[in-house]
């Protein structure tokens, strides 16, 4: 059985993976917690490894946090990007792996809205998350190279599963709390990939390297989402409110502040399609992904 070192395996990806991952190889965790088997903050320092690895999948990093400060501006920076560093030097000291599979995102391209993005858009990312997650690509395609290692970059869109961040676990507090609501009959269509694909994915591209955008095919819209998670909670379908009545509250939410639970920014968010292209991974990996809607279960 395949060594493979997981970085932030202790985290979200981690909790929906770890039983599929522990069925192919023998998994060591590294992270920041007490329940990783190597304990290191990646920003700060580099991780004592005790041994050569086959696979590494680095899946540490930071993520759904808006920066206030320069601090935390910076700190996508060492988590993300230093942090990469630190791994790779780290892993020089006891033999490099035969491939590194590398957790980026779809951020990298900087789209807002748009259908159907494909692997050749430029990467025009400008926020603090994107910015690290692109300056990691460069520096492991140049560290891969270097060092005769196969490397597979994931870029994911948003991501379903258990505990879910982000989007999607607000959605799910929202319509526990009966105060989530759909806009214009919830029809905007995003791109989501159900977390364990992670691990269905990485025997195929441990192989043969690459990157690729990973997501459902069926592109499901928040509305059909929103319904899901209702009817697994208990709760009726989340009510759609027309749009002019959605720009208004905007408007008044962007004079309110942050703590405003809808403004301008949100309500384009809300109402503007962004999907990606899976083809590539389809085609060249003959992978197929999980069907959202069949198997999220919150």
């Amino acid at each position: 059985m395949e060594k493979l070192l997981f970085t932030g395996g202790s985290g979200f990806l981690g909790k929906n993976n770890m039983s599929i991952l522990d069925k192919w190889y023998e998994v060591t965790t590294c992270g920041i917690t007490s329940d990783d088997e190597i304990r290191a903050n990646l920003a700060k320092e580099v991780p004592v490894l005790n041994s050569r690895y086959d696979i590494v999948l680095h899946a540490c990093g930071k993520a759904h946090v808006v920066p206030k400060t320069e601090l935390d501006t910076q700190a996508f920076f060492d988590v993300n990007y230093q942090g990469t560093i630190n791994l790779c030097t780290a892993l020089e000291r006891v033999g490099v792996p035969k491939s590194l599979i590398f957790i980026s995102t779809v951020a990298v391209y900087g789209c807002e809205t748009g259908e159907l993005i494909t692997e050749e858009h430029p990467r025009d990312g400008n926020t603090p998350y994107a910015k690290s997650k692109i300056m990691a690509e460069d520096y492991l395609i140049d560290w891969c190279r270097g060092n005769n290692v196969t490397l597979g970059i994931l870029r994911p869109s948003l991501l379903a599963g258990k505990d879910a961040p982000g989007n999607l676990g607000a959605m799910v507090s929202g319509i526990k709390k009966r105060l989530y609501m759909n806009v214009a009959g919830g029809k905007v269509v995003k791109s989501i990939l159900m977390a364990e694909d992670i691990a269905n994915v990485l025997p195929l591209i441990v192989e043969k390297g690459g990157i690729y955008n990973v997501c459902d095919s069926s592109q499901p819209s928040f509305g059909q989402i929103s319904a899901s998670v209702a009817r697994q909670l208990g709760k009726n379908n989340p009510v759609s409110i027309p749009y002019w009545m959605a720009w208004c509250m905007a408007k008044v939410g962007d004079l309110l502040g942050s703590k405003a639970p809808i403004n301008s920014y949100k309500l384009q968010k809300m109402t503007k399609n962004l999907t990606f292209s899976n083809e590539k991974v389809r085609k060249e990996l003959n992978w197929e992904p999980l069907d959202v809607l069949e198997n999220y279960k919150i």
